[in-house]
């Protein structure tokens, strides 16, 4: 109900309808319909795929136009603009790929279909904009199709990301800049991926195939809703803020997950670097290239609100971008940039309809960065790796730069899709991938490393893969509900490995070791543990709290090495190293809370304040125990939490985003929950009433029919219309 006095509440209606007025409605908004169930999901229905486009976007600006506006800062290289001199390095990283006058080139090249959805998603924001004038963007108030080709994949990290941006400022600007503890070390990055399962009908109790959709990414990271269109559009799932397609969903007919992969598609090449009247050139073979130089100039925002520039000279060999200087070769960077097979990939696999179909779509090759897991209705799985693998010369390491004055260095191609590590319709009856190695996918239908060259994978296997593998093996009585509690599964593969070697070093302190008596009740918790996490578990605050001093000791070195991590700890660190970290543990529990006897979800919690991009949190604030813990431990359901500056309880900000659990029957069936709460807005109902479902795993029903979502409709409104009964008291 929306509380405000009657007078406010018709001035305000004035005022947006006079606003309405004055923008004239594109065609599009008269032909979509937003509905809003009761948790705020918008379900968009238009007539066109264009016209469901148009809703989809403008329903994804209603609940966090914040979110659009970074992610295109982001993606054009424009977020200097808004946030000063300090992301010019980012925003250089991005226009090494990204130009302009060259995405205009290439919508006008698009074909009329694409041409049209980026159109609609044009229309769909500046319509948003126009009728919405309190919104005030820092940076991009107008928006034009071409931009739509900047952002094409919807992962996490994508592979621009992977460019070093110390590197990048020390080779065009001549200095060094501050980077983030976990990419200098020795503070282990939070594992960022996803999980898929897909299961077989003969491994279900109703013999219907069934699809878990588990990303892991920062918080509200995503939108969720569903676009319909008179085209046979009908795709429902989570949408990367600002794109026009749902990235991980499914149909009436088939679904899919992406989960980040550990092929190795993104290679550095060391040219050697020749100067001379004429320019800069380089060696290639026993030629001699001339080096490709562009100008690139970055705005940036002043202290005082201003703008200035800075312009950068440029280099590129045909092996790609100049990224960086090492050993006095310039390092120039290879990886897929091809963004209108990219967007067109993106869009119609949300249109497949079995696997046959989605195979076909992925035939554009250009899925660099996820490895999917599939289901249909048709009962059909897979497990599918990314589809762009350029071919290479396996006498040569590519997980270090290669000699780019060599030709044989250079990729031939690209691996067809049927020669990948795939594994379709796995006689086991299973499939899933935790951003680990393929070769465990399907169990003993696995696709074999020994068939594949070595840069197929760089991730090799990961305490989530091995809990995944054993839920999976030998269980034939599947249910959505069990599929669910699967994703739920307590149980931490990776203290299994740890806590033994640990009490054993405690059994073997001498009589009069002052640690015998200090760490007599830790270790007693910790010896009678059985590895499970929960919010009142005081062995699981104890093992995360000593694992994660361990891991910070030595997994950034050990990871980078391809070395397990948890094996490394249990069997390289010595006794005494492990016994005095859980003392540490100890004392920095007793310090912070009174006692070392302290649950899991006492510190372990959930909150959401504000619509910050940048995540911040308040020990004096309500917030909520989550009983689940980092994916690094083995956990398949991720929350990736820490203490911050002005903290002493661990406050998540990154693992489960969007959890959904679909059963492919002759009629979908689908549950979900998504981080906090559909909407951006503090002030919406929607900003936390997921909150406590997302703690305890509770996934709320998908009304994904009209029927269905008949008897939970919040609202329903066509673009443009005023909005009022958002608020509770």
């Amino acid at each position: 109900m929306d509380i405000r006095p009657r007078t406010a509440r018709n001035l305000l209606a004035a005022t947006a309808l006079f606003v309405i007025a004055a923008a004239p409605a594109p065609p599009e908004a008269a032909r979509v319909t937003i509905t809003r169930d009761t948790w705020g999901i918008a379900h968009v229905v238009g007539k066109s795929d264009a016209d469901a486009v148009f809703g989809a976007i403008y329903a994804q600006a209603e609940d966090d136009f914040n979110r659009i506006e970074a992610n295109y800062l982001t993606a054009l290289g424009r977020t200097a603009e808004a946030e000063g001199e300090a992301a010019i390095w980012a925003d250089l990283r991005q226009r090494l790929y990204v130009d302009p006058v060259d995405l205009k080139a290439k919508y006008r090249q698009s074909a009329p279909w694409l041409q049209k959805l980026m159109t609609a998603w044009a229309d769909g924001l500046n319509y948003y904009l126009a009728t919405h004038p309190n919104v005030r963007p820092k940076v991009l108030t107008h928006f034009e199709p071409w931009m739509a080709l900047s952002f094409t994949e919807g992962s996490i990290g994508g592979d621009i990301e992977r460019i070093s941006l110390n590197d990048l400022a020390a080779f065009y600007g001549k200095t060094s800049i501050a980077v983030a503890a976990e990419d200098a070390g020795p503070v282990p990055r939070e594992p960022r991926g996803s999980n898929g399962i897909a299961i077989a009908p003969k491994n279900t109790v109703n013999g219907h195939a069934l699809l878990l959709i588990n990303p892991h990414t920062s918080f509200y990271f995503r939108s969720e809703l569903q676009m319909t269109s008179g085209e046979g559009l009908n795709a429902y799932g989570a949408s990367t803020w600002g794109q026009f397609f749902i990235y991980q969903g499914f149909n009436e007919k088939a679904g899919w997950m992406h989960t980040s992969s550990g092929v190795d598609n993104v290679d550095e090449f060391a040219e050697d670097v020749v100067r001379g009247a004429a320019g800069v050139s380089y060696r290639y073979g026993k030629a001699i290239r001339r080096m490709r130089s562009a100008r690139v100039t970055l705005a940036y925002r002043k202290p005082d609100g201003t703008l200035g520039s800075r312009s950068f000279s440029t280099y590129a060999s045909h092996h790609g971008p100049i990224i960086a200087e090492r050993g006095g070769k310039w390092i120039a960077q290879g990886l897929m940039w091809k963004p209108i097979p990219a967007l067109e990939q993106s869009w119609l696999r949300t249109k497949a309809t079995d696997l046959a179909s989605y195979m076909k779509v992925a035939e554009r090759k250009a899925n660099s960065s996820n490895d999917t897991l599939f289901a249909d209705a048709k009962g059909e799985i897979a497990y599918l790796h990314p589809q762009f693998v350029p071919v290479r010369d396996t006498r040569f390491d590519y997980a270090k730069p290669v000699d780019g004055a060599d030709p044989a260095t250079d990729w031939k191609g690209l691996h067809s899709v049927a020669s990948l590590p795939n594994a379709i319709n796995p006689g086991v009856g299973y499939a899933f991938n935790t951003n680990n190695w393929p070769w465990t996918a399907a169990g003993p239908d696995s696709p074999k490393a020994k068939d594949y060259p070595r840069y197929m994978d760089t991730f090799g296997e990961n305490p989530r893969g091995v809990h995944a593998d054993l839920l999976l093996r030998n269980a034939h009585d599947f249910t959505p509900e069990r599929l669910i509690a699967a994703a739920y599964d307590s149980y931490l593969p990776a203290f299994a490995e740890l806590i033994p070697p640990l009490v054993k070093a405690y059994d073997a302190l001498p009589t009069g070791d002052p640690r015998r008596a200090k760490l007599a009740g830790p270790i007693a918790e910790l010896r009678g543990w059985d590895y499970r996490w929960g919010a009142d578990s005081v062995a699981t605050t104890l093992g995360v709290l000593w694992g994660g001093k361990m891991w910070r000791e030595v997994g950034s070195f050990i990871q980078a090495e391809q070395i397990n991590v948890p094996k490394y700890i249990a069997t390289r660190v010595s006794d005494s190293r492990k016994l005095d970290a859980l003392g540490e543990a100890i004392e920095q529990l007793t310090r912070d809370f009174g006692d070392w006897k302290i649950g899991w979800g006492q510190i372990n919690r959930f909150q959401r304040l504000d619509d910050s991009i940048d995540a911040h949190f308040d020990d004096a604030k309500p917030s909520i125990p989550v009983p689940f813990t980092s994916a690094q431990w083995g956990s398949l359901a991720s929350f990736g939490a820490r203490p911050y500056a002005n903290t002493k309880k661990l406050y998540g900000s990154s693992g489960n985003s969007f959890v959904a659990v679909v059963e492919f029957g002759p009629k979908l069936r689908a549950w979900a929950v998504t981080a906090g709460g559909e909407s951006g807005d503090p002030a919406s109902l929607h900003f936390t009433d997921q909150a406590e479902r997302y703690a305890a795993g509770a996934l709320r029903p998908v009304y994904f029919y009209p029927a269905d979502l008949a008897a939970h409709v919040e609202r329903r409104y066509r673009p443009g219309e005023p909005r009022f009964a958002t608020r509770s008291g």
